[in-house]
């Protein structure tokens, strides 16, 4: 085995420990965060995904891996967008129906609020400036967890342990939004997965991944969740 990529395995392993160390700091300051500051937004977070980006990529190119192992191609792009337009709208709706009906019945013990008062737009200047930090967001998440940990290791794992312990730690990497949140994570980590084996392309996951992730802040934000009034349970 190359040493090129014996530095990638353990490179990225250890990016991979960075940002869950990020995230259990992440958990504990934003209960505090002020609430008319969206982190999305910050210029330090902000430089943060891009330098985390360029890493990503170095750590693919180190790999040796194929362009597509990696998912970096894009055949059929049309087919792609639109699949991962249509999953994104799916995931979304999944994913708001099942939450308030997880707050519903649990009393708001398995589903922690915080991230949503943090980031959701106070404006719609500030929503289209939520969209574009989303794009960042979503490419550094893919990156990471579909084309070097799903792509790059399947030369030492399975492939559906790879999949399996990838959904897992993406689900993990969100804590901050509870027990329920990293439950739902994790299995779209799992789809999103899926859908970049089938494709050998990070497009569809990208797209799908995005759309989903501004379905829910765009139907919180018509909601007017920054209080979460309407599906915080009656104490």
């Amino acid at each position: 085995m190359p040493f090129s990529y014996i530095a990638f395995a353990v490179l990225t392993l250890l990016l991979v420990g960075l940002v869950g160390y990020g995230t259990y700091r992440a958990a504990q300051i934003l209960p505090d965060w002020p609430i008319d500051q969206n982190p999305l937004l910050h210029p330090a977070e902000t430089a943060l995904r891009l330098v985390l980006i360029i890493l990503c990529i170095g750590l693919g190119l180190l790999s040796g891996q194929s362009r597509a192992v990696l998912g970096w191609q894009m055949p059929q792009p049309l087919t792609q967008v639109a699949w991962g337009i249509l999953w994104g709208l799916v995931i979304a709706a999944v994913y708001i129906v099942a939450t308030r009906w997880v707050m519903a019945k649990s009393g708001g013990r398995y589903y922690t609020t915080t991230v949503v008062r943090v980031i959701v737009p106070r404006s719609r200047r500030q929503l289209w400036a939520v969209a574009w930090a989303m794009i960042s967001v979503v490419l550094l998440e893919e990156l990471l967890f579909r084309s070097l940990l799903l792509g790059g290791f399947t030369t030492l794992l399975p492939t559906w342990l790879l999949l399996t312990a990838g959904g897992i730690i993406f689900g993990l990497m969100h804590s901050p939004q509870g027990w329920w949140g990293m439950v739902a994570i994790a299995l779209g980590g799992v789809l999103l997965g899926l859908m970049f084996l089938a494709m050998q392309s990070l497009l569809m996951p990208l797209v799908a991944h995005y759309v989903a992730n501004m379905g829910q802040i765009g139907y919180a934000y018509w909601r007017g969740v920054p209080e979460l009034s309407d599906i915080t349970p009656n104490r």
